[in-house]
């Protein structure tokens, strides 16, 4: 259940909050924890089903709610969600880049279409929708990115080429534009979750594409993270008590990218 704060501690009252893949796991956890701070919100979803859940579940709770659908590896659907945003909001605060997906196979097994789409939605969909709010956040003088990386865009892993190649890219991507677009009031970050409890997860699990007790065993905190406690850490990134952060990539992993013992 969600339950509004009367003033928000990371200074995001009224604040446009935009964020991409946020109809489901961790996007709808940073959409619940902004709206609780009093953001508006945007969420940017491919899944139109999912889309209109989502923001029905934050309108039931009294939020405000936008729902966009679209790629975000198309940059003319991109362009076109942020002219709607502006007709709805007139501005953007706050950019979640969360859409994103996974990609595990053995490399020399990766068809050229496989390569392309992890580069069109993981990397080339974070440049895009990072291009449409920095130009309104420029405008404005002011304004937060959270690129959303993994902890496998920080250390490599078999099987993954297009994964760790398009999230390591979206690290070097936040460094860039927080060196560039810092003198102009834009703070950029990343986040870099490790293995998150999402349904998502659970369904690899029931699938048998991975076993979440080894997970768990190879991560030195013993457990799996939850997507509530990587969206607080997005509105830590976000809101003003990161104000003297930009061009950081927080590692959330449970120390798993810190254990070289095997």
């Amino acid at each position: 259940m969600l339950s509004q704060v009367a003033s928000s501690a990371h200074g995001l009252t009224d604040q446009v909050v935009v964020i991409t893949g946020g109809a489901q796991g961790i996007g709808f956890a940073c959409a619940q924890a902004f709206a609780r701070e009093g953001a508006r919100i945007a969420l940017l979803d491919i899944d139109a089903r999912a889309l209109d859940l989502a923001c029905a579940s934050l309108r039931e709770f009294g939020a405000k709610a936008l729902a966009l659908q679209a790629s975000v590896s198309d940059a003319q659907a991109v362009s076109d969600a942020f002219a709607a945003i502006d007709r709805t909001y007139g501005r953007v605060d706050v950019l979640i880049n969360n859409a994103g997906i996974s990609a595990n196979k053995p490399t020399l097994d990766v068809t050229a279409q496989e390569w392309h789409r992890a580069v069109d939605i993981n990397l080339n969909g974070v440049f895009f929708c990072a291009q449409a709010a920095g130009r309104r956040m420029v405008a404005q003088g002011a304004g937060s990115i959270v690129n959303m990386s993994s902890m496998y865009g920080v250390v490599a892993a078999p099987d993954r080429a297009a994964y760790c190649a398009t999230k390591g890219a979206v690290v070097m991507l936040t460094e860039t534009l927080a060196l560039e677009w810092g003198k102009l009031g834009i703070r950029v970050n990343a986040l870099a979750p490790g293995y998150i409890d999402t349904d998502l997860l659970r369904d690899l699990h029931k699938r048998g594409r991975l076993q979440i007790d080894q997970l768990v065993e190879r991560t030195p905190l013993r457990r799996l993270g939850t997507a509530d406690e990587i969206a607080e850490m997005a509105l830590f990134l976000a809101g003003t008590k990161s104000a003297f952060v930009t061009g950081h990539t927080l590692v959330a992993d449970g120390g798993w990218s810190r254990n070289a013992y095997l």
